[in-house]
């Protein structure tokens, strides 16, 4: 899907709205942001979908091991 076709001219206000109407829970935004980020993507090449979805989880478990680490050795990071 590219930014100036007519699948995202469809795609796009759909998001926007599944996005704005569940402003209540900010985990639920970024679940649909991350799922319609897979589909954006996959859209273009499916075979590289696998690249980001283990690229999402790496950052993710690397974050919640950073966010562990506060207090611990963070002067040593650099932080």
């Amino acid at each position: 899907m590219l930014f100036n076709s007519i699948e995202y001219l469809i795609f796009l206000p759909i998001v926007f709205v599944i996005y704005w109407l569940l402003k209540s829970s900010y985990k639920n935004q970024n679940i649909i942001l991350l799922i319609s980020s897979y589909v954006f993507y996959g859209w273009w090449d499916h075979k590289f979908l696998s690249l980001i979805i283990f690229s999402s989880f790496l950052d993710y478990f690397v974050g919640l091991k950073l966010d562990a680490a506060k207090g611990q050795d963070r002067k040593n990071a650099g932080f």
